[in-house]
């Protein structure tokens, strides 16, 4: 298992178990998460899932796909740091990561 913590615009965290493999937005969905819809199951084609990636573990979760980067013109208060959760796959590699949602997703 992978632990990843959630953090909504207001400071609250939410710390969870996240299978090997599961993209974050399943997990959020799994773990009813507020903020993260993932409208369209996964399928990276709605942006309900926005996150900002801590600093951290941003070169971690890998390169921007075409079609991420796409969705997130679609998204609200996108910076340098946005992702969508559907595309981040839990790994060994990103235990302790640490994502924030946008105050637009609330």
């Amino acid at each position: 298992m992978v632990q990843v913590t959630y953090v909504q615009h207001d400071g609250t965290t939410h710390e969870v178990d996240a299978p090997d493999g599961h993209s974050l937005m399943e997990v959020a969905i799994d773990n009813m998460i507020p903020g993260i819809d993932g409208d369209c199951g996964g399928a990276c084609a709605c942006a309900t899932c926005h996150v900002f990636v801590d600093a951290a573990w941003l070169a971690k979760t890998g390169e921007k796909e075409d079609m991420e980067t796409s969705m997130l013109e679609f998204a609200e208060g996108v910076e340098g740091n946005s992702r969508l959760a559907c595309q981040i796959k839990a790994s060994a590699e990103l235990d302790g990561i640490v994502v924030r949602l946008p105050e637009s997703q609330h």
